[in-house]
């Protein structure tokens, strides 16, 4: 379900554009980099939060 919101804000934004998403657990934490750049776009940053929250920065690449 996180990747399903993560690429509905994706499809509102440009190109160029990053993207803040928060994660919390381990398994949207493999699985959302993998399918945000199975559909080219780039992780710019992700940091651990503590607690299992984890912050990704997608930079939104051309559809």
């Amino acid at each position: 379900m996180t990747f399903v919101r993560t690429k509905l804000a994706i499809e509102k934004m440009n190109a160029g554009e990053v993207l803040a998403v928060l994660l919390r657990g381990e398994e949207p934490r493999r699985n959302v980099p993998r399918a945000v750049r199975d559909h080219g776009h780039v992780i710019v940053g992700e940091t651990e939060l503590g607690e299992g929250l984890y912050r990704l920065l997608i930079e939104v690449r051309g559809r």
